[in-house]
Order: structure tokens, then sequence, then C-alpha cells
């Protein structure tokens, strides 16, 4: 009779391999709680994953559909093109009045809003029939630098990338209720929008206007996008010492070209009281040269030139001004250009005054010594068509043709009468 084992022998019912692993596969309690709630959690991950999921696949398939009948609405034209490298382009119709400041309004240079169009640059017309719906489009800063050596022709990708934001801590570079709107019939107006701040932080110092399409507003064939010229935005504490284009005549005279506020040429000229663009022209029609010797010699030849070209372009208004004599009756324009004169009973206009240059010389002389008690009128023409009474002026003899030298540089004419043996050379509106 075998003896009693014992539980330590080695052949023991412990000692088996198969109790050994049912004791090794006996889960404690903590990985039963930890495995209940990771199945917990599973769950619950699941059921808020579900919505999102379901959101997701909702989205893309209404994309997928709205871009599967979307070429269904188009014209034949556009299907067409799709598959050809896009002719259509966004263009400012004009370019912008310069220079800019910051704070003030951004307009083009007949200072009008900024107008938007599309054109079809095979033919350069404005494209009105190509997009059946209204687009949105955005106005965008863009470095000045682009486009890379003026590059005609760029990708979406290149422009976005020049796309230049605001310095951190500051506002959007662009302000106003108007930069994104919609595109109608192949055009769109920008209302007020103004910088926020200047330009000279970048590298290339300029920035440039762009206009693109929205993205993901539109999709047809692509529409390249609109830029203008580059320019500088200076700060709007310039803009107090800015030049006028045109002047006008109340301008103070350092608004002039070539005339700096508060510098020699604007104290010599306030020293002798020609404060204002009218005062300065009336000078330049009277006696220039002695307009010259007020600048003196700093003013060199072809800084007059710029000068008293920057003074022409002034719009001279509809006022003139009548110098009274027993004998006589003369009309000046505001710059001290006889316009009309009747001498003695006798009608001249400004064609026939060479006649009586050295009498109409003394007039105008005495007119601008008197300026400020001449009798002031408006509406009167200074057109010497409409003043003229008796012959044409096509009808006087070669000679008198030939003594008046004019010159056009704006809708006004100046002319001036050459070989004068005085020192003064008169001005007479034209």
């Amino acid at each position: 009779m075998a003896g009693k084992r014992f539980l330590d022998e080695p052949g023991s019912e412990l000692d088996r391999p198969g109790d050994q692993k049912r004791m090794r596969r006996r889960p404690s309690f903590a990985s039963v709680i930890g495995e209940a709630v990771m199945v917990n959690s599973l769950k619950n991950f699941c059921l808020a994953l579900e919505p999102m999921l379901r959101r997701v696949v909702n989205e893309e398939v209404e994309t997928k559909f709205r871009r599967s009948t979307f070429p269904l609405t188009r014209s034949p034209s556009l299907r067409i093109q799709s598959l050809e490298p896009s002719n259509l382009q966004l263009i400012f119709s004009k370019n912008l009045l310069l220079p800019l400041f910051t704070g003030s309004k951004i307009v083009d240079l007949y200072s009008s809003p900024l107008q938007i169009l599309l054109v079809d640059t095979r033919f350069d017309q404005i494209v009105s029939t190509y997009l059946p719906h209204p687009v949105k489009i955005e106005v965008v800063v863009l470095d000045g630098d682009f486009p890379e050596y003026d590059k005609r022709k760029w990708t979406s990708e290149e422009f976005n990338r020049k796309i230049v934001k605001e310095r951190t801590g500051k506002r959007p570079l662009l302000a106003g209720d108007c930069l994104t709107v919609n595109l109608r019939d192949g055009y769109a107006a920008i209302g007020d929008i103004e910088f926020t701040d200047n330009s000279s932080w970048i590298r290339s110092r300029k920035f440039r206007l762009g206009v693109r399409v929205v993205p993901e507003s539109y999709q047809g064939v692509r529409i390249r996008e609109a830029i203008t010229e580059a320019f500088v935005v200076k700060d709007h504490r310039g803009e107090l010492y800015k030049k006028h284009h045109p002047p006008a005549l109340q301008d103070e005279v350092w608004r002039l070209e070539k005339i700096g506020k508060d510098g020699a040429f604007h104290k010599k000229l306030a020293a002798a009281r020609i404060n204002t663009v009218q005062d300065f022209l009336k000078l330049s029609v009277v006696d220039p040269r002695n307009l010259k010797g007020i600048l003196g010699p700093g003013m060199s030849e072809k800084m007059w030139e710029i000068t008293i070209k920057h003074a022409r372009t002034c719009d001279l208004g509809s006022k003139h001004f009548v110098f009274r004599r027993p004998n006589c009756t003369i009309t000046f324009n505001p710059i001290c250009q006889i316009v009309h004169a009747v001498i003695d009973g006798n009608s001249y206009s400004t064609e026939e005054l060479p006649c009586i240059r050295i009498y109409a010389e003394n007039m105008v002389r005495q007119a601008y010594v008197e300026w400020d008690s001449l009798e002031e009128i408006v509406g009167i023409s200074s057109d010497t068509r409409l003043l003229t009474q008796g012959e044409p002026a096509d009808q006087y003899s070669d000679h008198h043709q030939s003594i008046v030298k004019s010159f056009q540089p704006t809708d006004h004419a100046y002319v001036e009468m050459g070989n004068l043996p005085s020192n003064s050379r008169f001005g007479y509106s034209n």
C-alpha cells in the first residue's frame, strides 16, 4: 500500500501544469474593474463618434452632389473652357490716386470708389455672360514685390503666399465695410476702405492691392486675381505736408512741387507776401523775372519748370476781375491774365492784344497793384471765341499770330508774348 503524499511532494496535484495555468489565468478584481471601465469608455466614444461621422459623410455627399450638378447650370461656353487654361481675370478699372496715407480713403485717379471688372484677356472686353450667378470677391494686401520680374501670370498659390497680414498687435491692414463684395454681371464697386498701417516694415517697403474670388465660394473655371501697381503707404501725419494734384488757387504756396513747407523757398515767398498758389501764378504772369529773383539762385531752371508746370495745372474756376478806367474796361482771370478788353469803345479779344501791347502791359501792372479793389464777377467764360467781337482769330495777319507763343499744359491755356522790350512777359488767357 502506497504511502500518503504530502502537499509539498513533487507529485502533488498543485504541481500539475494544468492546475498552474488555471491559477495564472484567474483574473484579479482590479483587472476586472479596469476591463469594465475600458469597455464602457469605448462604448461612449463610439456613441460620440457616430453623429460626427454621419455629419462628415453627409457633408461630403452634398458637396459631391453640388459639384456634379453645377456644370448643368453653366453656359456651354464655360463648360468648354473648363478643359482649357482660363482667360477670365479681375482687373481694377483705373489706377489708384497716389500717394496713399493711413486713415485716408482709397480711391482711383478720379477720386471715385474703386471699380473691379471681369474681363476676358483674349478680347479685353467686360465679361457679363460667362457667370450665371454673383461671385464673392475680396480685397487683400499684397507684397509690393509680387509678381516677380513683372510676371503677368501667376497661380492662385503664388498669389495667396504673397498676401500680407497685419503686424503682431496691430489692427487688420485694411479697414472698411466693403472688403468683400459681390461681382455681378462682370462688375463690382469697392466702398470706403483704408489702410491702418504704413508699408515701411516689409522688405520691399511697398504694398499692392489685390482682389481675388473668395475661396470655396465659386466652383467654376479659375478667375485670375487683380493687382494694382506697387505703392508706398505713409503715416497720416505725412498727409499734412503732401502736394496737391492739381493745386487749388487758395492752397498755400508750399503745396507746389519743389517748395517745402517752412523751407527756404517758402520763407522767401512769404516775405514777399506770396502766400497762395494764386499769388504765385499772378506774379509769374506779371513779372516772372521778379518771381525768380525772390526764389533766388537755389531754384534751378529745372526746378522752376517743375514748379511752374505744377502750378499751371490749377483749376482757374469761373471768377473774373474787372479793372475800370474812364476810357477802358479790362477783364482778367484769377491769375491776372487779360481775357477781354474794351478801350475807347473798341472791343479787343486776346488775339488782338498784341496790337496794343504796350498799353496792355501798363494796364496789367496797374491791375496787379490794385488787385484787391477790382470788381469780382462770376460766370463769364474765358473762352476767347465767345468774347471775340468781330472777325475770327484765324483772319488776323500771320505777323500777329507769330507774336503769340501759346502752350497748354492742362485744360487751361497760358499765352506768353514774346520779345517784349520791357522786363516783363505778360500772359493772356486763350
